[in-house]
């Protein structure tokens, strides 16, 4: 029965129904909180009475909402009505694909551009091990704007309950019992037969619904679904010359190679299919008014034979005629010269009108420094300046600089932008909260981004005061095209100072257009030499971005390719100033009875998660290119000895014995247990619980964990070690892991950031005195009297712990950690073992390297 309208299900105000299906109604609502409509999918009543499918479909709506992509549909929110779940969305306007289907074939040219968006999204999805396993028309919707986004991620599966073997895709025709679930037309051989779904199920799907789009009709469609099966696993598709429909060569060999019954012989990877369709649309071009025939159609064959021998002679000239024109004009490669040598960090880099480049760098553990290099020449001389950061040189020489710098997330920092000329001086404050200036090409004006911390909003504003996009995305590297009409920038669309995002450009009508989107990274945009392209650094995996152009109207190539990446800085006289960092979480222990702390980073990206009680061993996990996609545990001796491989995921805690570790799959809620040893690793937790940090309590059987349930707050659980039942310990807004060594108190913060200790045996929360917010509890004493507190704030690159009376409030320092190791930027707070004489810490390495490329185009 539909809901009325007015109907309240939680901030949510039903509006209208807009739609209804095999997997649940569609209602119009608006969302009270933030002022917007959005979409509500009821699923069906009987999820409701299977504690099983309610349980996944709670874990793949998390994993779903992690996607965060401009093709997928964006998820805000779960919930329930009478014990019914339901999500919620973002409200499209425009039609699903099916719709656009249903009035005949798509144009080549519009089918190719929507093909790219499906693969650049499933490309985000399967990054994140998520396989769609129903993609088809009818999850493919079309918005307004052009952009198409796929719909129902990670529902397909739950529509039927799982068994070994069997896929879970809907199914929009009635079988009889026993018969594979699944959108019969569009799906797979491997899901037809019940067998291993994986990334390349959804390569065969694409290329049905590809098919579809460019013939107009369903590409194995039967009249009944086990005919229809049969055809998917014996037959081909009919040549598109029976559609009478003119579809390039290329197109039709990157459809048949999506519609191989062998997953071995399709593409392996969305990525690799579409970069094959972005080609296929360079090699076409663009077009204007009516689509012009690509392939000559049927008729005629005689003249197609001469088209195609004139064709052959036509590019046999070209070819000639090029190399008589170039042979003794080669096409130059691009060049590199290096122009810093130190070790350490640099942060921005910029040229001066003469060419040289200016630069701020933290050399050997020094303090930061503006630097110049002059122009074709080796060594660098300092300038009067310390502690900034560049952000332009004008064409008169005048430098934009930040003051003050503070980080407010991630990749994001503000200052003061100040102005001063490079020869010296006194710095003119300009404005706060500034996070990157550009000077316009006559010098006289400056784009900014700046925050605005009163509505937590980003503004770029061109010239300063003059707002043109006001957003509550992050937003970096504003550079001002040449004639001032357009600012280039990057849209981070997400987190504050998380760099993936877009490359987008703006009008002084503050109209903006995201040129290329759905990079897992990006950092740095200049306008190319002729002003028609954007060169910028990205990735489109891990942390190591490369150069790449995109055009005016989002045609994008590949640049460089460089091992280790560079990241663009600026742009003169069409020559690139860009920056090698060599980026590196490592790891330092002390070991019990150590003399020297031993370096324990691993593959780069060591970020370590717990420490046995005698100090003798680390859990730990390596991200980013070392890791792998899905990272990987690893269990390792404090003495430095060679780690051991545990497996993949996210590291939690490790048992008292040493025999048992707890981690948890990149895009999974619930907790597993791993043998260090021999045994059997199990899922163990089995609760719609959202877990993060873990520790095992002293007596092994038991853990403590910080969680939250689907619209809760953040709690700490009590877990049983073998079992997995799992408890609130505290209320929400109560979270901490840090146990006493006798297991009678864990030190947590509670909701208005106060530290305080929770008694085990009275579930009473007492305050620790003197302890405010600008301290984080890290453990205990080995008396148990006092906790270790790690302050806040960040000195000279070092992490400083003291210790707190856990009655009193006497505070007292304790150890410094980290130092004026070359490139660091950063110290985490240390582990510390039960008698604090072991421990280890992270911290943040970054080395960099500056050049100057020659000849890119």
């Amino acid at each position: 029965m539909p809901i009325p309208a007015g109907t309240k299900l939680g901030p949510y105000e039903i509006q209208s129904q807009i739609g209804a299906g095999g997997m649940g109604e569609v209602y119009r609502a608006r969302d009270s909180r933030l002022g917007r409509e959005v979409a509500i999918k009821i699923l069906p009543e009987s999820f409701a009475t299977d504690a099983e499918r309610l349980r996944r479909f709670e874990q793949e709506s998390q994993s779903v909402a992690a996607l965060n992509h401009p093709n997928i549909l964006a998820i805000y929110d779960v919930g329930t009505r009478d014990a019914s779940p339901y999500l919620v969305s973002e409200l499209l306007e425009g039609e699903s694909l099916r719709a656009i289907l249903e009035k005949g074939p798509i144009p080549q040219r519009k089918a190719i551009e929507y093909a790219v968006q499906i693969a650049n999204g499933l490309a985000a999805a399967h990054d994140k091990g998520i396989v769609h396993r129903d993609l088809k028309p009818d999850n493919l919707y079309v918005c307004r704007d052009g952009r198409v986004k796929i719909l129902d991620f990670g529902l397909a599966k739950l529509a039927t309950k799982e068994t070994p073997g069997v896929d879970g895709a809907t199914m929009t025709q009635h079988t009889a019992a026993g018969i594979v679930m699944g959108t019969a037309s569009y799906m797979a051989p491997e899901q037809v037969r019940g067998g291993q779904i994986d990334a390349r199920t959804d390569m065969f799907s694409f290329g049905v619904v590809l098919y579809e789009m460019l013939s107009g009709k369903r590409a194995f469609q039967r009249d009944s679904a086990p005919e229809t099966m049969t055809a998917i696993l014996k037959e081909d598709v009919p040549e598109f010359t029976e559609t009478k429909l003119p579809v390039a060569p290329a197109l039709e060999r990157i459809v048949r190679r999506c519609l191989e019954k062998s997953p071995e012989q399709r593409f392996q990877s969305a990525k690799d299919l579409a970069f094959a369709l972005e080609a296929v649309s360079q090699i076409s071009g663009p077009k204007t008014g009516a689509q012009a025939p690509i392939a000559a159609t049927p008729e005629k064959k005689s003249s197609k034979a001469a088209i195609y021998t004139a064709g052959l002679v036509l590019a046999a000239a070209m070819l000639a005629l090029g190399w008589w024109l170039g042979h003794d004009r080669p096409v130059p490669t691009p060049t590199y010269r290096q122009i810093t040598f130190r070790a350490g960090f640099m942060g921005n880099a910029r040229f001066t009108p003469d060419g040289s480049v200016i630069y701020n760098a933290t050399w050997e553990g020094s303090d930061a420094q503006l630097f110049i290099a002059p122009v074709d020449s080796l060594g660098e001389r300092e300038l009067p300046f310390k502690n900034v950061e560049i952000l332009s040189v004008s064409s008169k020489g005048e430098l934009a600089i930040r003051l003050n710098s503070a980080v407010r997330g991630g990749y994001a920092t503000t200052g003061t932008l100040a102005r001063v000329n490079y020869s010296g001086g006194t710095p003119r404050p300009m404005l706060e909260n500034v996070q990157d200036a550009d000077w316009s090409a006559d010098g006289d004006k400056l784009a900014v981004v700046h925050f605005v911390p009163e509505s937590g909003h980003w503004r770029l504003e061109y010239p300063i005061g003059t707002v043109l996009l006001d957003t509550i995305n992050w937003i970096s590297n504003p550079k001002i095209s040449a004639d001032g009409k357009s600012i280039a920038f990057l849209d981070h669309e997400n987190t504050i100072g998380d760099d993936r995002g877009s490359i987008a450009v703006i009008g002084l009508d503050g109209k903006e257009k995201k040129l290329s989107s759905g990079w897992n990274s990006a950092e740095g945009v200049v306008w190319s030499p002729s002003g028609s392209e954007l060169w910028f650094s990205a990735s489109d995996a891990g942390a190591e971005n490369n150069l790449y152009a995109v055009s005016l109207d989002g045609k994008r190539r590949s640049l460089a390719n460089i091992p280790g990446g560079l990241w663009v800085q600026d742009i003169r006289n069409g020559k690139v100033l860009a920056l090698a960092h060599r980026l590196r979480l490592n790891a330092r222990s002390m070991p019990p009875g150590g003399k020297a702390e031993v370096e324990l980073g691993w593959l780069g990206w060591t970020y370590i998660r717990d420490i046995s009680r005698d100090g003798k061993q680390v859990l730990f996990e390596e991200e980013a290119e070392g890791g792998g996609p899905n990272y990987t545990v690893f269990l390792r001796s404090t003495d430095g000895s060679p780690p051991t491989r545990l497996g993949e995921g996210l590291a939690r805690a490790l048992s008292p014995d040493g025999k048992w570790v707890i981690a948890q799959d990149l895009t999974a809620t619930a907790l597993k247990i791993v043998p260090t040893g021999a045994g059997e690793g199990r899922t163990l937790t089995h609760d719609n619980v959202s877990y993060n940090r873990v520790r095992y309590m002293p007596d092994g059987k038991h853990l403590i964990a910080n969680g939250a349930e689907p619209g809760k707050g953040q709690r700490t659980y009590l877990i049983d070690a073998q079992t997995g039942d799992s408890k609130p310990l505290t209320p929400e807004g109560y979270s901490g892991t840090a146990f006493s060594h006798d297991g009678s108190r864990v030190a947590m913060r509670g909701p208005d950031g106060i530290w305080g200790a929770w008694s085990m045996q009275d579930n009473k929360f007492t305050p620790i005195p003197s302890l405010d917010p600008k301290y984080g509890v890290i453990g205990w004493t080995p008396d148990d009297r006092e906790v270790f507190a790690v302050s806040n704030r960040t000195e000279d690159r070092r992490s400083r712990v003291f210790r707190v009376d856990v009655k009193t409030g006497k505070t007292e320092f304790w150890k410094e950690f980290g130092g004026n190791m070359s490139g660091i930027q950063g110290v985490g707070a240390p582990l510390i073992a039960q008698a604090a004489d072991a421990y280890v810490y992270v911290y943040t390495q970054a080395l960099s390297e500056g050049y100057v490329v020659s000849h890119l185009q």
